[in-house]
């Protein structure tokens, strides 16, 4: 009988009732998961040691990942028998090799060298067999469809700038969590709208294993960190989302993303792709020093420096983020270049508003300092 009414069943058909089940199942998982977790990094001593660049003062398990792993895993290898079997199993296949890269590196040290070896395998493997990847930019700079090994190369360089841009981000409390729980919530929608079961249902999966995580990561007495373990995969799977994402509406003219999807994609991840470029360039031509060399110059390492706390930073740029994407859906049906000058320029203005205020009110308080210390020396003169 069971058998019978799989044959016959299909989500579509019952996609709220189905992506419910998702989100409980990948929550559950994620909530139960991690009490046992936190557990083993208190007994092993399985923690982070606070040093120069550390926002926190206390030790800190950054096993996070695991619990977001296992969440996706038990989603992919359950309800996942009745989708894309295929993709899902080469996901799969690319998120248990970096689960194991990204538990090295939280446990012991993993070059960098062997991570970004890893994010390729990872990356080239689901694209080749699944030929998912970027085949167009539908006009970009008069660019239309790419050359094969063109398109792999882009495609890989898409994969490994977005999983390296939640990797850099997961700096303060929330932050990268928060941004990955954003990011698939847009895809879920696009997904959803475009009849993409699959992929609806592993972002609304990362959605339900990144809730319970932000609750610990938020908190004061059971703090955990996702680790490089938990922002590899985020950032692997909103990788992902973006080129699946792009390359199934280019491949549909009649698809309703069609004239706007590479810069719809590009707002769910503006603040992690700004915030790389904006380091990579300060450190390599300000500071003259390598780009892949750790500092505070993050810009929510300067959201911090301005008196916001974490939460506060982090409320911030999701919403802002937020606000780029209904810019950019707003105009979506412009030119593609007006599309991704107008969510450049909003992006780079909306994040310098709080730093400009700042300067201003500096500016102004030398003045009156400055005007205070004339009167003094005019007065002391008269004496």
């Amino acid at each position: 009988m069971i058998k019978e009414i799989l044959d016959y069943f299909n989500p579509v058909d019952y996609l709220g009732i189905w992506l419910t089940i998702t989100f409980v199942l990948a929550f559950i998982v994620s909530f139960l998961s991690f009490p046992t977790i936190l557990f083993v990094a208190h007994e092993k001593h399985l923690m982070d040691e606070p040093g120069e660049r550390s926002m926190h003062s206390t030790k800190i398990p950054t096993l996070g990942g695991i619990g977001i792993f296992l969440s996706i895993v038990v989603v992919i290898t359950t309800i996942g028998a009745l989708l894309d079997t295929k993709i899902l199993l080469l996901l799969l296949g690319g998120l248990t090799l970096l689960f194991f890269l990204g538990l090295k590196d939280d446990l012991l040290i993993l070059s960098p060298k062997k991570k970004f070896v890893g994010q390729l395998i990872a990356a080239g493997l689901l694209m080749i067999f699944t030929d998912t990847r970027i085949s167009s930019l539908h006009g970009l700079l008069d660019i239309y469809i790419l050359p094969y090994w063109v398109s792999v190369i882009f495609t890989l360089f898409v994969y490994l700038l977005i999983i390296n841009a939640f990797n850099l981000i997961d700096g303060i409390d929330g932050l990268a969590g928060s941004l990955g729980l954003f990011a698939s919530a847009m895809f879920a929608i696009v997904f959803i709208s475009a009849k993409d079961v699959s992929m609806a249902t592993i972002s609304i999966a990362l959605i339900g294993a990144l809730v319970p995580f932000l609750r610990l990561n938020f908190s004061r007495n059971h703090k955990i960190f996702m680790g490089d373990t938990g922002s590899m995969l985020v950032g692997f799977l909103i990788a992902f989302f973006a080129v699946r994402f792009i390359g199934s509406s280019q491949s549909m003219d009649y698809s309703q993303y069609y004239k706007s999807a590479p810069i719809l994609a590009l707002s769910f991840v503006f603040f992690p792709l700004l915030d790389t470029l904006r380091i990579f360039l300060f450190r390599m031509f300000i500071l003259k020093k390598s780009p892949f060399e750790a500092d505070n110059n993050h810009l929510h390492h300067k959201f911090l420096q301005l008196g916001f706390s974490h939460i506060q930073t982090t409320g911030w740029v999701v919403a802002i983020n937020g606000v780029l994407v209904m810019i950019t859906y707003w105009c979506s049906d412009w030119d593609i270049h007006v599309q991704l000058f107008t969510l450049i320029a909003s992006g780079v203005a909306l994040y310098s508003i709080f730093f400009i205020y700042n300067w201003i009110k500096r500016v102004k308080l030398n003045s009156k300092i400055s005007q205070i210390a004339l009167r003094v020396s005019e007065q002391l003169n008269i004496f």
